[in-house]
């Protein structure tokens, strides 16, 4: 056999495959292989791992030394002289030295195409690793106006006004003068704030006149002229011109090449139009990206059931391209932005209230109910965006009238974000059924800074962890791509084996940690779970998909505040390497700097739709 112990080479994503070629056919014998109900790979291995520890995730917590790889699925897994027959001359093997190898990351929630345009050269990256204060911001913006023909658009993403030297929020004073001729747009970390210049305000419309729409906020100086801020639903006013078909195409690969650094191979793409699928079918079926990704249609998509339907009739191979999930939004976040629906105050006052369509309490909820029963009766699973315990609250009730309307159809509709689910919900979801996706790296950026928001009881119960999983509910995690830049699974697993503040060090809800196999569960088979295929993928046992992830350090014997430290040495999707570390770039690991830049954003407007 041909021993590999540093590098190993990328095989072509689809070996004699042309642009355009049907989607069923992507990754040969891989995707094929890899649906529900296959047995491993004959034959000799493609791939074998050995000399590590090999975390099934597949009942037990033991690690194996070995793992062989055939036609994209998992062949055998155990000792090294156990699989040694699995190889031949042909077979690539990799020596892990001591190496741990996972089932790949399924991140729950993300938003790829928001993470990569908001990536250079697409967007200035305005995060805390890049800049500290509005002054820096501003030689970037005229430095982008220097670059750039008169009357194109500067964008931004990821100012954080909570660590900006000046102390506080800026105005489009401070941009004018560097970009007379050029609009500029800087979104915030938390994507429900916008920084314009007066050009872009001209190019809008927006005068001191004009309403900002419901929800929204249009800040205004002592004049009552706008300053250039703009809040949540005020952001629409701006008439930035969106990303070009190719730069959109540009973006989602580096958001991939992003995921598979982080050892990320399933998504959940959460909040987006129709149109979505057909990008993501051409750019899978092309071989310009491969990843397994669950599609989340927006909601709030117009005639949402003709939508759907469409959709529906999209042929895709569901191994790689599922299209299966509804996004409902209902509430905001309990941050700053204070737009989280509450059952009681607010530090200072207010509960929030529901985002979602209508004239009146009564409409929003009518209108929850009318997107839930319709995603329900169509056969799709619903993903509610709920943070405050109301929201939580109101989202059950849709799903448990849907389940009496139409019966249960084994949809497992969840809960998104789910922050403050009461103890009183929690029973009421593991009774149901109904999961739910927590968001450990947000817990671990912000937690220090919401006492002042929501109150310590509440900010230290905020994701309950231990409570959700001691009866029983499937708990997945997810990153929320790019709300906290990078999406580090490592970060996700020391916040829930610590609930340390990264910034502080200080614990919130020690009773709320759990132990690491819990932690890796909720990043591989609970995310299985959720997309309803944890038959084929999620754990690596004989049959499944080989999707797996090589982690540089031992993480069972790795204390749990280092884990974030250990890197991604090598990324492996139905079989493919798709990121070597020793022939690449080293993965970024999330840097203090790194992970309040997509919190901040988060904390003061949100964290979706980005």
């Amino acid at each position: 056999m041909t021993e590999r112990p540093r590098s190993i080479r990328r095989r072509r994503f689809l070996q004699g495959a042309g642009a355009g070629m049907a989607l069923g056919a992507l990754g040969g014998a891989s995707a094929a292989a890899a649906h529900p109900g296959r047995a491993g790979g004959r034959g000799k291995a493609d791939l074998l791992l050995h000399n590590g520890r090999v975390v099934t995730m597949d009942g037990g917590f033991a690690p194996a030394e070995a793992v062989a790889v055939k036609d994209g699925v998992v062949q055998a897994v155990g000792s090294d002289s156990q699989l040694r027959r699995f190889t031949n001359a042909r077979t690539e093997v990799v020596n892990l030295r001591g190496r741990t190898v996972i089932p790949g990351v399924n991140d729950a929630h993300f938003h790829p195409m928001g993470l990569g345009t908001n990536q250079p050269p697409l967007t200035l990256d305005l995060s805390r690793d890049a800049v500290s204060s509005i002054a820096e911001i501003r030689d970037l913006v005229a430095e982008a106006a220097r670059s750039k023909e008169p009357g194109e658009w500067i964008r931004g993403f990821g100012w954080d006004q909570g660590y900006l030297a000046e102390g506080r929020y800026p105005t489009r004073h401070d941009i004018d003068e560097v970009s007379p001729n050029h609009p500029a747009a800087l979104r915030e970390w938390s994507g429900h704030a916008l920084w314009v210049n007066s050009k872009a305000l001209e190019i809008s419309g927006i005068t001191r006149d004009t309403e900002a729409p419901p929800g929204g906020e249009i800040v205004k100086d002592g004049d009552g002229e706008p300053t250039g801020l703009l809040l949540e639903g005020a952001a629409g006013l701006v008439s930035v011109p969106p990303f070009t078909e190719e730069e959109r195409r540009q973006g989602m690969r580096m958001a991939v090449d992003i995921m598979h650094r982080q050892g990320i191979t399933s998504i959940t793409d959460a909040g987006v139009a129709p149109e979505m699928v057909s990008l993501y079918r051409d750019l899978q079926g092309s071989g310009d990206i491969r990843q397994r990704v669950t599609v989340m249609i927006s909601a709030g998509t117009p005639d949402l059931r003709e939508a759907l339907v469409g959709v529906r009739g999209i042929e895709t191979d569901p191994a790689w391209l599922n299209v299966s999930q509804v996004k409902v939004r209902v509430d905001g976040v309990p941050t700053q932005a204070r737009t989280a629906w509450l059952s009681e105050p607010y530090v200072g006052g207010g509960t929030g209230a529901p985002v979602l369509p209508g004239d009146s309490l009564e409409e929003q909820l009518a209108t929850l109910h009318e997107q839930v029963m319709t995603a329900h009766e169509l056969g799709f699973q619903v993903g509610s965006h709920a943070t405050g315990d109301r929201a939580i609250a109101a989202a059950l009730d849709a799903y448990q009238a849907a389940v009496a309307e139409f019966g249960g159809k084994g949809l497992r509709h969840y809960i998104i974000h789910g922050d403050l689910t009461t103890p009183e919900d929690l029973e009421r979801m593991a009774e149901a059924g109904f999961p739910v996706s927590f968001n450990p790296q947000i817990k671990r950026s912000l937690s220090h800074q919401l006492v002042d928001v929501i109150g310590r009881e509440r900010t230290d119960y905020q994701w309950p962890y231990r409570s959700a999983l001691d009866l029983g509910i499937s708990v997945g995690s997810a990153s929320d791509a790019p709300v906290v830049g990078v999406p580090d699974f490592r970060a996700g697993l020391a916040a829930m084996l610590t609930r340390k503040s990264l910034a502080t060090g200080e614990v919130f809800g020690a009773d709320q940690i759990i132990g690491l196999e819990e932690a890796l569960a909720t990043y591989t088979t609970a995310g299985a779970w959720q997309d309803r295929a944890e038959d084929w993928k999620g754990t690596l046992a004989e049959g499944m998909a080989a999707d797996l992830a090589v982690l540089d350090g031992d993480l069972l014997d790795t204390p749990a505040e280092d884990i974030v430290d250990i890197p991604v040495s090598m990324t492996v999707v139905g079989g493919e390497v798709v990121y070597d570390a020793s022939n690449d770039a080293p993965a970024p690991t999330a840097s203090p700097a790194s992970a309040a830049s997509g919190l901040a954003r988060y904390m003061s407007t949100g964290c979706c739709d980005v």
